[in-house]
């Protein structure tokens, strides 16, 4: 595994205080990427909306669960993929493809394999397959972002562990710093991250004297596009780099 590009904890502390839609502006404002990249679309949703922000390194995957593994029945008996996870630093996020030809036939990851990520230093999981023991993952308070529920593990086994893998269009790498809430998961370009707060305290204010004017009874067309005008470049379509 590459060496990975770890930031300050009082970023990663930020991240698990701040919604995604306010970090997703402040990325845009350092143009290192264009605005429909870096983050995960389609199927895969949060399926504890409630739950607060959550922040990790990835740690990638890929099961199967349409068809028995050649080796270790026990979908859970992966000494050598905990011991992966173990190596990358805390907090982390477990990122899982589903390669199956229809992905979610089974589901790998339930409350056993949470509890054991949690004892990991684990907070979420990611996948574009399913999920099941919601209950016991609402219980937990372990965040998962899902295609969708499945009531068995089917045949699910992990065929490969620490390759880049895609979830709805997002390319993820081992040790890549995640962010997700009840909108979704993106990606945190880390030659950036220490300089987010402070991208994201101007945007909360310029929101704040947009949403002041909009509820004011002087509202007019004219504050209107006065308030519009300060905001100038921030606008604009950021240019790929």
């Amino acid at each position: 595994m590459n060496t990975i590009a770890q930031v300050n904890s009082e970023v990663v502390k930020f991240l698990k205080h701040t919604d995604t839609c306010t970090i997703s502006n402040a990325i845009e404002t350092f143009c290192v990427r264009m605005r429909n990249e870096g983050f995960v679309h389609g199927m895969t949703r949060c399926l504890f909306p409630a739950l607060p922000p959550v922040a990790g390194y990835a740690v990638t995957g890929r099961v199967r669960s349409s068809a028995p593994p050649i080796a270790n029945l026990c979908y859970y008996n992966r000494m050598d993929f905990w011991r992966y996870m173990a190596s990358v630093p805390d907090p982390k996020i477990l990122v899982m493809e589903d390669a199956d030809r229809i992905p979610g036939t089974g589901a790998l990851f339930g409350e056993i394999h949470a509890r054991i990520a949690t004892a990991l230093g684990c907070v979420a999981y990611v996948t574009n397959g399913t999920v099941r023991d919601l209950g016991g993952l609402k219980e937990l308070g372990f965040q998962c972002f899902a295609a969708g529920t499945s009531v068995s593990h089917a045949y699910a086994h992990i065929i490969d562990f620490g390759e880049p893998v895609e979830i709805g269009g997002l390319k993820i790498s081992s040790g890549e710093l995640l962010q997700g809430d009840c909108h979704g998961v993106q990606t945190i370009p880390t030659e950036i991250a220490e300089r987010l707060p402070a991208a994201a305290a101007k945007i909360v204010a310029r929101e704040s004297e947009l949403i002041r004017l909009c509820a004011s009874p002087d509202f007019s067309l004219e504050k209107l596009d006065h308030v519009l005008k300060q905001e100038g470049s921030t606008c604009q379509p950021a240019s790929h780099r």
